[in-house]
C-alpha cells in the first residue's frame, strides 16, 4: 500500500508542479488586470496543495516528490510560446490552461478510482487536487 501512497503523492505533485508551470508561462503575456489575479489566485492554489504533499511525502518515502522532468516542462514553455505567437487573448490563454487542467481531472479521478486504499490524508489531498481543478475549469470557462 506504502508505494500506492507515494505514486499517488508523486502523480499530484507532477500536476501541480505542471499548473503552476503553465501560468507563469503565459503570465507574462497577459493583459487583463482581473484575468492577470484569477491566474494568481489559481496559482496560488496550486501551491497550497503542492506544500500539502511536500509536507506528508517524508511518512511515506525518503525521496522528494516527484516534479515534471525538463523534457516536459520545455514542451509545456514551447507549446505556450507558439500557441501565444498570434494570439494573447484570454479567451486564447484560458483555452490552453483548460487543456491541461482537463487532463490533470481525468488523471487525478483514475487515480482516485484505482487507488481506493491509499491513506486518508493522500486520498483527501488527492480529492482536493482534483475539486480544486474542477473549479479551476469553472473560473477559467468565464474568459472563453
Amino acid at each position: 500500500m506504502e508505494d500506492y501512497n507515494v505514486k499517488v503523492l508523486d502523480e499530484v505533485s507532477k500536476g501541480t508542479t505542471m499548473g503552476m508551470d503553465a501560468i507563469s508561462y503565459v503570465a507574462n503575456k497577459v493583459g487583463d488586470p482581473r484575468f492577470q489575479e484569477v491566474l494568481d489566485v489559481e496559482y496560488g492554489k496550486y501551491k497550497e496543495i503542492a506544500q500539502r504533499v511536500d509536507k506528508i511525502y517524508p511518512q511515506y518515502s525518503s525521496k522528494e516528490p516527484q516534479e515534471t522532468n525538463v523534457m516536459n516542462k520545455m514542451m509545456t514553455w514551447y507549446g505556450v510560446q507558439m500557441n501565444t505567437l498570434t494570439d494573447k487573448s484570454n479567451s486564447n490563454i484560458s483555452e490552453l490552461l483548460l487543456q491541461g487542467t482537463n487532463m490533470g481531472i481525468i488523471e487525478g479521478r483514475r487515480l482516485l478510482n484505482n487507488n481506493p486504499s491509499v491513506d486518508k490524508e493522500v486520498r483527501q489531498i488527492l480529492n482536493d487536487f482534483v475539486i480544486m481543478q474542477e473549479d479551476s475549469v469553472e473560473t477559467l470557462k468565464k474568459y472563453l
